[in-house]
């Protein structure tokens, strides 16, 4: 249920997979409810939906750092994620990866999926001005450079988490809200930390998010 000060505007809980991504907002917005879920699918499921047990939320953004696969986002940039797919549940032999859609084994279109993606069908862009991008989540950051290539031909996507697709197929599944926020560290593949923007992808993350909720809230 919603809390009694927070009756006459909107609930919105930010959730984030480390406290690292959003220190910078978690310090400035203590009007805002937070939820550090932890890294990876499982802990996004188990906590997001804990918390949505307990309080009736308007909206709920997802913020935090991804990797790119191409020129279409860059290193630095904030972006918004408008669809998103669990990008390794499937299988993989002599080296050819084929998704669990592919395979025959799961409905491409049975709910929330469409065509095999989590569409954020609730169109909460919000005037943000922000790039509106594919993503995919997954289970392990690699340098494969196999492992790269096989996520371009099965996805086609722009970027990667390790958590994006939960957030999409909780609030689907319990029509919510959302908004996946998404700053771009490094170029997928890339191990070599000196070279990611990690400082710079934080910094313009919490700007962004900052903004977001100080303009939902009016």
């Amino acid at each position: 249920m919603k809390r009694k000060y927070e009756i006459c505007k909107m609930q919105i809980l930010v959730i984030a997979a480390t406290e690292l991504e959003i220190k910078p907002f978690i310090e400035t917005a203590s009007a805002t409810d937070v939820l550090i879920t932890g890294v990876g699918v499982p802990a996004v499921l188990y906590h997001l939906q804990k918390r949505m047990q307990q309080i009736d939320y308007d909206l709920i953004i997802q913020a935090g750092i991804a990797g790119t696969f191409n020129k279409a986002a860059k290193p630095g940039e904030v972006v918004f994620v408008k669809q998103d797919t669990f990008g390794d549940i499937g299988m993989e032999e002599k080296e050819n990866f084929v998704s669990i859609f592919n395979s025959g084994l799961a409905d491409k279109n049975e709910f929330p999926f469409t065509g095999g993606w989590l569409i954020n069908t609730q169109g909460m862009n919000m005037q943000m001005n922000l790039q509106a991008i594919k993503a995919i989540t997954v289970n392990k950051v690699s340098d494969s450079e196999l492992q790269k290539q096989q996520y371009i031909n099965n996805f086609n996507a722009d970027i990667e988490s390790m958590e994006g697709a939960a957030l999409h197929y909780i609030c689907l599944q319990e029509n919510i809200p959302f908004i996946q926020l998404r700053s771009i560290s490094n170029i997928v593949g890339e191990r070599n930390r000196d070279k990611w923007m990690m400082k710079e992808a934080i910094e313009n993350l919490n700007i962004q998010l900052q903004q977001l909720t100080k303009n939902l809230n009016g």
